[in-house]
């Protein structure tokens, strides 16, 4: 298993600055999340494990399917034209050292048009500003990505209030068609006993 400093180094790079540089907004990062340091160095092995896995077994698999990685949980997206890929994606993410589940919401349908792409391009960044400049949400603790203009979301929510919030604010984008949530509320704490 490759250490934080080896993956922040095939991150960015294999200059020693480089490396430097991605180690440290990866600690810098890792440190704001919900989620923690810990499961922000799994995560990127378990991404680089599942890359490197469909990258040997067919380059479509690579280029077709988006993969979101939050806490073990993985996440699958993309339209597919042929069912095999979306069967090999599956098979090989969960051969991934760490994987906790595989949600699978990859679509088996005909390509995007360019007007599709760029649609989903714009609702993606639409969100991710919109929650970014949103005060009361923790933008870092959430993936946005959207495929055939249908929002998926992946991360950790403070609250379920601050979830609803970025919901509320995808529905609100235009073409939006549905927005499909698996994001986890991070537990209220115990109290003391």
């Amino acid at each position: 298993m490759l250490g934080a400093v080896g993956i922040t180094i095939l991150m960015s790079g294999c200059t020693p600055i480089g490396a430097a540089i991605g180690a440290g907004a990866m600690t810098a990062t890792a440190s704001q999340q919900e989620k923690g340091f810990d499961h922000v160095v799994s995560d990127s092995q378990i991404r680089l494990e599942i890359n490197h896995l469909w990258f040997q077994s067919s380059e479509k698999v690579l280029m077709e399917v988006g993969l979101e990685v939050q806490e073990g949980r993985v996440l699958l997206t993309g339209l597919v034209e042929d069912p095999e890929i979306r069967s090999k994606a599956v098979a090989l993410a969960w051969q991934a050292d760490g994987v906790k589940e595989v949600i699978n919401e990859i679509e088996v349908g005909d390509d995007e048009t360019t007007s599709d792409l760029a649609h989903d391009f714009w609702i993606t960044t639409q969100l991710n500003t919109a929650i970014l400049l949103d005060q009361k949400v923790s933008s870092i603790d959430y993936s946005v990505d959207t495929v055939d203009q249908v929002v998926y979301l992946m991360g950790v929510a403070r609250s379920q209030a601050e979830l609803e919030r970025v919901i509320g604010h995808a529905k609100s984008i235009s073409y939006v068609r549905r927005v499909v949530s698996h994001v986890r509320v991070k537990a209220a704490p115990q109290p003391a006993s």
